[in-house]
């Protein structure tokens, strides 16, 4: 057999609940204006994002009151066990398998908490084993994208012929402070969405792309960049403005470490499938990497369309490009809190 381990499937999905740009600049306006003095320097981020929608777990009236833990953890297991459900199902389907071929589910998630895991709370209804092995992670944030998928890819090439599911499900929405006011829930508010991805991975002759390479790089002193401050009321975003500089700056020395211990170089790479953190970020990443603009057109259509969903958007943007056709070689892309950076390279199968 060849051990070789390769994508099958892809699944994307987004909760229903669609929030235009416009929307969310003339509700964070209504909410935010009167009490944050900075609010009028802020605002242009709605407009210069780069976002056009995003789909969110609640319609935008909810988001207009006052949440707490109990509530924003009940919408999150709601909507994130309908995605688990959405994404999970058409992967399946998509590889011509049932939930009893699963031999092992990778779940990654850092906007919410679900104990039991949702793997397992919706194991019956999708029918996995009851021997299915479960391994949920938390913490890896906008990273998990790529971060994810290397480990289900690992597990996978572990266990030639067994089937590896990896599911990477985001509410970032439901992270929305009305009472921080602060320079960082103001970009959030502008940034995030809501979505998830399923992928089915397994080593053997036939998929959709072949994993090559996995690899990370963690930063030195770098905790203040992104992350979450957790206190009574949910989760509150810690995002640094320094982060665009520091990608531009860091990035490409990283990835080029990563690759050069895959015995690879940046110029072996046909493609970059790039997490798109956001307008300014995905500028960044440009430069960092020498990409042209033009090489970067789905991770800009997928930031205007879903804006930034955290982990699952690089996936997004995967879906793309295979849909348009990998080329012979692409490095998927993200960076995330720690801080760190992520990359696995894929190869046409």
């Amino acid at each position: 057999m060849n051990e070789t381990v390769k994508l099958l499937s892809l699944a994307t999905a987004a909760p229903l609940h669609v929030i235009t740009q416009e929307e969310a600049a003339e509700t964070s306006a209504r909410l935010f204006s009167s009490r944050l003095k900075d609010f009028a320097h802020l605002a242009p981020v709605f407009t210069n994002a780069g976002i056009r929608t995003r789909h969110a777990a609640r319609p935008l009236s909810w988001f207009t009151e006052p949440h707490g833990w109990q509530d924003r953890m009940q919408a999150y297991q709601e909507e994130a066990r309908s995605l688990f459900r959405r994404t999970v199902t058409a992967a399946l389907d998509k590889a011509g398998l049932r939930g009893a071929d699963v031999d092992c589910i990778v779940t990654v998630s850092s906007t919410g908490i679900a104990t039991p895991s949702l793997d397992a709370q919706l194991a019956s209804e999708i029918g996995f084993r009851t021997d299915v092995e479960r391994l949920p992670v938390f913490g890896l944030g906008c990273a998990a994208g790529v971060s994810g998928f290397a480990i289900a890819a690992r597990l996978a090439k572990a266990r030639p012929g067994a089937t590896v599911l990896f599911v990477s499900i985001e509410l970032c929405t439901l992270a929305f402070r009305l009472d921080e006011l602060t320079r960082a829930n103001i970009i959030a508010t502008a940034l995030f969405g809501d979505g998830a991805a399923a992928c089915i991975l397994r080593a053997g002759p036939e998929g959709l792309a072949a994993v090559e390479s996995t690899g990370e790089h963690l930063f030195p002193d770098t905790l203040g960049i992104m992350g979450w401050k957790i206190d009574d009321t949910g989760f509150g975003i810690v995002l640094a403005q320094s982060l665009p500089p520091f990608a531009e700056k860091e990035l490409g020395p990283a990835i080029d470490g990563i690759l050069g211990r895959n015995g690879l170089r940046r110029a072996d790479i046909d493609r970059f499938i790039c997490h798109p953190g956001g307008a300014r970020v995905l500028a960044a990443l440009g430069t960092a990497l020498s990409i042209p603009s033009s090489a970067l057109d789905h991770e800009r259509a997928v930031l205007e369309e879903y804006g930034n969903m955290s982990s699952p958007t690089v996936l997004f943007v995967l879906e793309r490009v295979l849909r348009e056709g990998l080329p012979e070689r692409a490095a998927m892309i993200a960076m995330g809190p720690g801080f760190s950076a992520s990359c696995v390279t894929l190869t046409r199968a």
